[in-house]
């Protein structure tokens, strides 16, 4: 029986663990919920930095492998806690050069220039902040470390500048704190240890009409890509995601360039023996591909995804490797041809009036073939209340679909949304 010591364990990913094929001959210990892992504060990364250590060295089974699919700090973290107990995975630096935006930059644009757009660190306590900009307007600015662009900002102008200053000074903390606390531990190269977690950086604009996402791995040396994902991105700076969609439908040619990046820019930061997602723009008319971030995890968002298509959740990359052995991930043995993930939003404040039950939910999930819903929000809450959104959109329910073509999953999702009894009403004044 493997032991697999999972941090932030939730139920929903438990179900999805013990589907796996091997399952049977796995236990998943959890260490820390994902409530307790995602707290907004430091004191997941440091109770798991000492208490999280601690355990895991006083466990009486051997422990097999440590694992986790959330974004910060989990994935962050992940390194410090495998090291403690001889496990294999990426080095803590690796991992840092996927997730620190900035020395990420600074990597991607020593192999792959032509795919990276001009960027600069920015500090917003600083007295002049504007002046240490070197880009041109427009572009972003954002933490080096943040979650789903949480504090990432459209710069238009001086006056945008100074507006998105005033909310990143305010609430970067959430983020700079605890990330700081894990670059303690690395051994960070000259000109990155001062650009910690309370610094930005501005990158020019890349946005284009066609964003996806590859999901892969890096086992001894070895980079391979299983499989990419298409983001449909809605909203007024068209930054918010409307549904994830796979497979890809982008030409097999441009595929393949961005797989060969993938492999060059991971093996350029020495990632290895471990999972890995990168995100691309293409613009079409350019033939132009930019790298938009690497994220040294698989997805959780696409799992269901490569279920209904492939037959399997690809948590089963990320077991193998945790392992320390090569993945066998097979594709296309799913019971549909496609599948995609919606994202329900609403664009300005509200108070949530009713959701539905777990009934009506189950009800409307038997009858339409291939849909799972999730509802994220709660009846008599204000929408401002929610937790690690972008900052133009509210996530308020997410759709899984499943079909044999995209016809087939919108009419599915349109279907769903109308008999979906979700309401909101006004913000009083």
């Amino acid at each position: 029986m493997k032991q697999i010591v999972v941090v932030g364990l939730d139920d929903g990913h438990l179900e999805q663990l013990q589907a796996l094929p091997e399952a049977h001959e796995s236990r998943f210990l959890p260490l820390l919920s994902r409530d307790e892992a995602k707290q907004p504060t430091e004191e997941p990364v440091a109770w798991l930095l000492d208490e999280g250590v601690r355990w895991l060295k006083e466990q009486q089974d051997e422990i097999d492998a440590v694992i986790g699919y959330w974004d910060f700090p989990v994935s962050t973290i992940l390194p410090i806690l495998r090291r403690t107990i001889d496990l294999p995975g990426p080095s803590l630096e690796a991992v840092l050069g996927c997730e620190h935006k900035y020395w990420s930059r600074r990597l991607q644009a020593e192999v792959a220039p032509e795919h990276v757009p001009p960027f600069c660190e920015v500090d917003p306590f600083a007295d002049d902040p504007l002046a240490q900009v070197r880009i041109e307007y427009p572009f972003w600015l954002k933490p080096v470390k943040a979650v789903l662009s949480n504090l990432g900002f459209r710069i238009e102008n001086a006056v945008d500048f100074d507006e998105a200053l005033t909310l990143i000074r305010a609430n970067i903390r959430r983020w700079g704190a605890p990330f700081n606390l894990i670059l303690e531990q690395a051994d960070l190269p000259e000109g990155i240890a001062a650009v910690d977690g309370y610094r930005c950086i501005a990158e020019g604009m890349i946005a284009a009409e066609y964003q996806v996402t590859q999901e892969g791995w890096a086992f001894d040396g070895e980079v391979q890509v299983y499989g990419t994902i298409d983001s449909r991105r809605i909203g007024p700076t068209g930054s918010s995601f409307e549904r994830y969609q796979y497979p890809s439908q982008l030409p097999e040619s441009v595929l393949a360039r961005m797989t060969a990046i993938s492999s060059r820019v991971i093996r350029h930061i020495g990632y290895d023996n471990g999972p890995f997602n990168i995100e691309y723009f293409w613009h079409p008319e350019r033939d132009q591909i930019w790298l938009l971030e690497i994220n040294p995890r698989i997805s959780k968002s696409h799992a269901p995804l490569f279920q209904l298509v492939d037959g399997c959740y690809h948590h089963q990359v990320m077991i193998d490797l945790g392992l320390g052995r090569r993945p066998g991930f097979t594709t296309g043995e799913g019971s549909c041809q496609i599948a995609a993930k919606f994202m329900v939003r609403r664009f300005t404040d509200e108070i949530v009036s009713r959701v539905p039950s777990a009934d009506e939910i189950a009800e409307l999930e038997a009858a339409i073939p291939h849909v799972r819903i999730e509802i994220m929000v709660e009846a008599g809450k204000r929408l401002s209340e929610l937790r690690d959104q972008d900052s133009y959109s509210y996530e308020v329910a997410v759709i899984f679909v499943g079909g044999d073509d995209e016809a087939e999953l919108k009419a599915k999702f349109d279907d769903c949304v109308r008999r979906l009894p979700l309401e909101f009403e006004p913000v009083p004044d």
